[in-house]
């Protein structure tokens, strides 16, 4: 009887053992996604004027390609694509979009270093700062997202917004400013609910949200104002696309707040809405 036990239990090991080298194979160490990111306008601006002038919804696209320790996070350009902004008579907004506030962004998990790409007057610059620990609540809810198995986090982030907005006026072939508003934005608490995939272990996802035991495959800040939806998913990526970007003077992202807030503030800079950061 004990011969027996001894070896059911052997045949037990010998299968738990396999199944756990079918699930560590059959795990995602590196890829490429592409997100959808839905902004609420009509939730951040409260002006009915300005919002005659502009949809409710502002879609953009993203690409996220990542390996197990370094991950690059870069708007989709689409061509010659119609300015959703253009409203009509004779006025439209500018409005300064891209990966959390800038351009390209680069981060380095093994040196928990990011590298933010960005263009102010003319100038290109590089924007380096430290990838901070984000306080996760993991929850046993889950959700099928694109056929992989999700697990929900949930964490709260305290959101800044001072900024410029400038109305531009079209008139005679001329786009001439009309009024300059600085707004000091009072900050908020705002919830973000994550669903991170099982299946693909990278603490990465859109903008600077991370840091969680999977990829992050959909996003909602502040119950919809903005949502990242994952799209597609490859299981693999273009290593040339992860290195880190060089071209531009480095500045911490106060340092370059500061310059876009006074460019802004001028008289020659360009018009908009500024959002800074997102999810440290």
């Amino acid at each position: 009887m004990g011969h027996k036990t001894e070896h059911m239990k052997k045949i037990f090991f010998l299968l738990t053992a396999s199944v756990s080298l079918t699930a560590l194979n059959a795990q995602v160490k590196e890829g490429t996604i592409y997100y959808e990111q839905k902004v609420n306008m009509y939730k951040t601006i409260q002006d009915e004027q300005m919002r005659a002038m502009i949809p409710e919804f502002r879609t953009t696209k993203y690409m996220l390609l990542f390996s197990d320790s370094v991950s690059m996070y870069k708007v989709v350009p689409e061509d010659e694509a119609p300015d959703p902004f253009a409203g009509g008579g004779g006025a439209r907004v500018i409005m300064r979009m891209g990966a959390a506030g800038g351009g390209d962004l680069y981060k380095n998990f093994a040196q928990s270093k990011s590298v933010q790409t960005s263009e102010l007057g003319g100038k290109n610059f590089l924007i380096i700062d430290s990838i901070k620990q984000q306080p996760w609540k993991l929850s046993t809810d889950t959700r099928q997202i694109l056929g992989h198995n999700c697990h929900k986090a949930t964490r709260k982030v305290m959101q800044s917004g001072s900024g410029v907005i400038r109305r531009m006026v079209m008139g005679g072939g001329n786009t001439t400013p009309d009024t300059t508003t600085q707004k000091q934005i009072p900050g908020k608490e705002v919830e973000v609910v994550a669903w991170y995939a099982d299946d693909i272990v990278s603490p990465v996802g859109p903008e600077n949200y991370g840091q969680l035991p999977g990829v992050i495959l959909q996003l909602d800040v502040d119950n919809g104002t903005t949502v990242f939806t994952a799209t597609e998913v490859k299981k693999t990526v273009d290593a040339k696309e992860l290195k880190e970007p060089k071209k531009g003077k480095a500045v911490t992202r106060q340092e370059f707040s500061k310059m876009m807030m006074d460019m802004m503030g001028g008289s020659g800079g360009p018009g908009g809405v500024v959002r800074f950061g997102g999810g440290e």
